[in-house]
């Protein structure tokens, strides 16, 4: 029998919970590498423990080391298992070929996103040949409050669940108070898509779709375009056409059937 603590649910194994936090604060680093004392430091354990438990993941590919063994950043495994997630999720092995259809009407970039705790993370991109970036957004994260894809389907939710602020900013007019996302979020219920301009990014908008094939929604797709290229009528286009990919991929998505019904 599992063993389980005072709620009755099972007890978290504590080194497995270390393992994860550690691969996670790496992976939020990015590029900046970490030392031994600042990850021990950071999750509150013993350098000796910290020190084995790196050396137990560099030997299975899941942390790397330099040259000199004092600095450590996520390995390639974790490359290897987010590519696993995305080729295994029928959904978005389907939305795929109609953010082609989008990219291709618009010209414009086309996201896919699902909301995980307060970010969203990017699964599927298609890039503007007009504005292309140097960097994939598939894999990374953004704060929900402050882009078109996160809106959207924080809208989707009772204005309960959202988080008291005040809330992180990337740029000026991201918003930092919960008045001010409420405000913001009944505007998208009742247009039906949000609006992010420049809250994320400075220079771009985004208008986002919330996918409401399972309730409430956790993906959503967006279209995002350079302020400079963004004219009443472009607008206008780039919401028609977004809609109607919307309706075109709830209306394919199959029933439960015989797919895995993830959690």
């Amino acid at each position: 029998m599992p063993e389980t603590g005072d709620g009755g649910g099972v007890r978290e194994v504590k080194s497995a919970a270390r393992t994860v936090e550690l691969l996670e604060l790496l992976a939020a680093r990015g590029d900046r590498p970490a030392r031994l004392q600042e990850l021990a430091d950071e999750l509150g354990v013993p350098r000796s423990s910290m020190y084995a438990l790196l050396q137990t993941l560099i030997g299975r590919g899941w942390v790397r080391t330099d040259v000199t063994g004092s600095l450590y950043g996520i390995g390639i495994h974790a490359l290897l298992t987010g590519t696993s997630y995305l080729d295994s999720d029928p959904r978005v092995r389907l939305v795929r070929p109609y953010l082609d259809e989008a990219s291709e009407a618009l010209g414009e970039t086309i996201h896919l996103g699902r909301l995980d705790g307060r970010d969203v993370a990017y699964l599927a991109t298609r890039e503007s040949h007009e504005y292309l970036r140097t960097i994939s957004r598939v894999g990374r994260r953004l704060p929900a409050h402050v882009g078109a894809l996160g809106k959207a389907l924080l809208a989707e939710r009772a204005d309960e669940e959202l988080p008291e602020g005040p809330y992180e900013a990337l740029t000026p007019h991201s918003h930092t108070d919960r008045a001010s996302l409420l405000a913001d979020l009944a505007g998208v219920r009742a247009r039906g898509y949000s609006v992010d301009r420049e809250e994320g990014v400075l220079g771009i908008v985004g208008f986002g779709f919330a996918l409401r094939y399972e309730v409430p929604a956790q993906d959503a797709i967006s279209c995002s375009v350079p302020v400079a290229r963004l004219t009443p009528e472009h607008e206008a286009r780039i919401v028609a056409v977004m809609g109607e990919i919307r309706a075109k991929i709830e209306a394919t998505m199959p029933g439960a059937g015989g797919a895995v019904n993830w959690r």
